[in-house]
């Protein structure tokens, strides 16, 4: 038997409370339903977040989104609007979206070990109007996503601190891993790392917009 077999799977609500204890008040009292000035300061503080969608067939994923701090507009306590910027045009989290709307996001602020945890409903929107205070270089992006809130809170730092996520001394030396070309050509039949590379580094300099 193998040790993957052996292992008993916790599968339901009182199962898992006799694994973990009840949370402290204060851990469902910080879920707030809107943004407060705390979390709209956080989002215009933010150039990253990680975007969570579902598709209809359960399966999930998640997206990165990046830009100046700011890219996140917030219209309201209740909305946000997210550029969706050039990119392989595989749009899965587009998709899933039209599919299942229900999204979470994840912002991160580099310095900072806390992270702000967003979740609502989301639209694909592509008014030229409402997208245009999202341009760069005078480029309107395609698409954008309107988001409604329904919770948003701040999340502790434990993780990043266990992570060292921005401790400069944690950083790897880049050589230690393949470039992006390497590992698709060894994904890949017949793809050539040093065109995919080349290709990348063009759309990284020319194409960020």
């Amino acid at each position: 038997m193998s040790v993957t077999e052996a292992v008993t799977a916790v599968t339901n609500q009182s199962e898992l409370r006799t694994v973990y204890r009840e949370p402290m008040p204060r851990a469902a009292q910080k879920v707030l339903d809107h943004l407060d000035a705390h979390c709209r300061r956080f989002i215009e503080m933010s150039p990253f977040c990680v975007l969570s969608t579902t598709g209809t067939d359960g399966r999930a994923d998640a997206s990165p989104r990046g830009d100046p701090p700011g890219f996140v507009q917030v219209l309201d306590d209740r909305t946000l609007l997210i550029p969706d910027r050039p990119g392989n045009n595989q749009i899965d989290s587009l998709q899933n979206i039209i599919n299942h709307p229900v999204v979470g996001l994840l912002f991160f602020v580099p310095g900072m070990n806390e992270t702000l945890r967003v979740c609502g409903s989301a639209e694909i929107i592509s008014d030229g109007e409402l997208l245009a205070p999202l341009s760069v270089g005078g480029r309107v992006p395609l698409s954008g996503l309107k988001i409604t809130v329904k919770d948003a809170f701040l999340h502790c730092g434990r993780a990043l601190i266990r992570s060292r996520l921005w401790d400069p001394e944690a950083r790897i030396d880049r050589s230690s891993y393949p470039t992006y070309g390497q590992v698709l050509a060894d994904q890949i039949a017949g793809a050539d790392a040093e065109a995919i590379d080349t290709d990348e580094d063009e759309a990284n300099r020319n194409q960020l917009y």
